[in-house]
């Protein structure tokens, strides 16, 4: 039964980074989308982890919709991208601010939640 929670929530999840990139634009060729929808994934991951809940709902929302959601390999091929076009800046700026705006929600998250 678990692992049909985590398929419903990771097809939650994944269609709602695909309409995410389908409907948020990149600004100036930074990687809007996949930023917001992996700083939402750690931001709900952290409320989902502070927070008292059954094995199956966080298998349903933490394994499989912030899984879904998130995603670590495009965040990677786009900061690659960014390099391989010359924008450095652009894509250094990308990864530091994916990683310290994700931790600073996952951790915000657990803290609202704990």
């Amino acid at each position: 039964m678990t692992v049909l929670l985590v398929a419903l929530g990771g097809a939650l999840g994944a269609t709602a980074r695909y309409l995410t990139g389908r409907y948020v634009d990149s600004y100036r060729s930074f990687p809007v989308a996949t930023f917001l929808v992996n700083v939402a994934g750690c931001l709900i991951l952290g409320l989902l982890s502070g927070a008292s809940m059954s094995e199956q709902t966080f298998a349903l929302l933490g394994t499989g919709f912030c899984g879904g959601l998130t995603t670590y390999s495009t965040f990677a091929v786009e900061s690659v991208g960014l390099l391989r076009i010359r924008l450095v800046l652009t894509s250094v700026v990308y990864v530091v601010a994916s990683v310290a705006a994700g931790l600073a929600a996952a951790w915000l998250g657990f803290r609202l939640t704990s």
